[in-house]
């Protein structure tokens, strides 16, 4: 016997799904998460790339697919060689030889990789780095706030996370600028030149590759070097290891930063009432509402919105649904960060709110492992931001406003804004 909705008459029409993907979709897609959550939890859909996955996109669903050891993070579950063809994953990782890093692999060698790296990216390291996050912050507003105007993803959340982690990789200054053109091809997610990502992937991994082999015979105080030292009962990073962590830790590092402020940005400005709290609470010098409120931006809004690919080992029952071993499944962060089984008021923003577990960092054993340091940048970009800029507003009408296509990240291509012109 088929499973009907409960009430609907068994000749009814099933319900007309949302679509997904398009360009509408990815100015709002939470009305299209919402009917998923409702009408079809787990759900079969075939991508842009032409790969079908499931997309789960409740809380408890999203919560215990994040930690099933059953659901692989090595693409060679795949039940197609999708990730060979660029299709799933990064594009060119597997060309330029990057496959050995932590959202790839799976226990032990994810373990030993993390117990390794974890070594190197700890929160002592990332407290130390605050004031130089404050510098960068205030020096990139310098730069633009006697104009009076910005664009503010190109002049401000585009280059604060990949100077910081440049630095704490420990890129050398002369280089940076290089990594953010080569960044600056890979968020573009197809509207670059084709083949550009590929490109700046293979570059990034030259380069890291001749930066780890020169900075073994001159160890220093940042983060590359760290990795070299790294060690666990004798165990130490390989050189592709070692290139392929670096990789990953500025590659997850710094879009997800550039997306942590631009959507926090434009969800202030959609919410004047919250914004006007959040100054008012700066004003006074008081942080407790900068902290929470940076989680609701996570929830509300936040940079990752759908957690990276993960493949079924075997047969597998999934909020209602048989996946079966091979398939890739999807867990979509954002849906679930609005479940009204798990937040009250999902679609409202409340940055005062404290039950507040999101999933915008992911769950598990494969929990973001740069998740302190973006909250420091997150943090100091938005209270430098209303305290120095504090009548700043968006120069558009809110509807003119495009987000970059894509399928893991959420993130605005541009967001002009305007403010009283300020000498530094």
């Amino acid at each position: 016997m088929d499973e009907q909705t409960p009430g609907t008459p068994s000749d009814a029409p099933a319900p007309q799904g949302p679509t997904l993907f398009d360009w509408e979709f990815a100015t709002d897609p939470y009305p299209a998460y919402a009917w998923l959550r409702e009408h079809s939890p787990v759900h079969r859909t075939r991508l842009p790339s032409g790969v079908e996955a499931w997309l789960v996109t409740r809380y408890a669903d999203a919560r215990q697919a994040l930690a099933d050891q059953r659901l692989s993070k090595n693409p060679a579950h795949h039940a197609e060689p999708a990730h060979a063809k660029g299709k799933t994953g990064i594009p060119g990782e597997r060309k330029a030889e990057l496959m050995t890093h932590l959202l790839n692999i799976d226990p032990p060698d994810h373990t030993r990789l993390r117990r390794l790296v974890s070594k190197a990216f700890t929160p002592r390291r990332v407290a130390e780095f605050t004031p130089r996050v404050q510098e960068l912050t205030d020096h990139l507003i310098d730069g633009f706030a006697a104009k009076g105007e910005a664009d503010l993803i190109h002049e401000f959340a585009f280059p604060l996370p990949i100077y910081a982690i440049c630095e704490m990789l420990g890129v050398p200054r002369e280089d940076q600028d290089d990594f953010r053109d080569w960044a600056g091809m890979m968020i573009r997610h197809g509207g670059g030149p084709r083949g550009g990502v590929a490109r700046s992937v293979k570059q990034m991994r030259t380069y890291l590759g001749e930066l780890i082999h020169r900075k073994r015979d001159d160890l220093g105080n940042d983060l590359i070097s760290d990795l070299i030292r790294a060690s666990d009962h004798g165990d130490h990073l390989t050189e592709a290891e070692a290139t392929a962590m670096a990789f990953i830790l500025l590659f997850a590092g710094f879009e997800t930063t550039v997306n942590l402020i631009g959507n926090g940005v434009h969800s202030l400005f959609m919410n004047p009432d919250q914004r006007a709290l959040l100054q008012d609470s700066l004003a006074a010098g008081e942080s407790a509402l900068l902290a929470t409120g940076i989680e609701e931006l996570l929830r509300y809004d936040g940079p990752v919105e759908l957690a990276t690919w993960r493949f079924a080992t075997e047969p597998l029952t999934l909020g209602g649904q048989e996946v079966a071993a091979g398939d890739p499944v999807l867990v979509v962060l954002a849906a679930a960060d609005r479940d009204p089984d798990r937040f009250a008021d999902p679609d409202t923003l409340e940055l005062s709110r404290t039950d507040n577990q999101h999933l915008g960092y992911g769950h598990g054993i494969h929990y973001c492992l740069g998740a302190p340091l973006a909250r420091l940048e997150g943090q100091t970009a938005l209270a430098t931001l209303l305290t120095r800029l504090p009548d700043l507003e968006l120069a558009i009408p809110p509807q003119e406003l495009r987000w970059r296509g894509g399928l893991i990240m959420r993130g605005l291509r541009t967001l002009p804004v305007r403010f009283t012109p300020r000498n530094t």
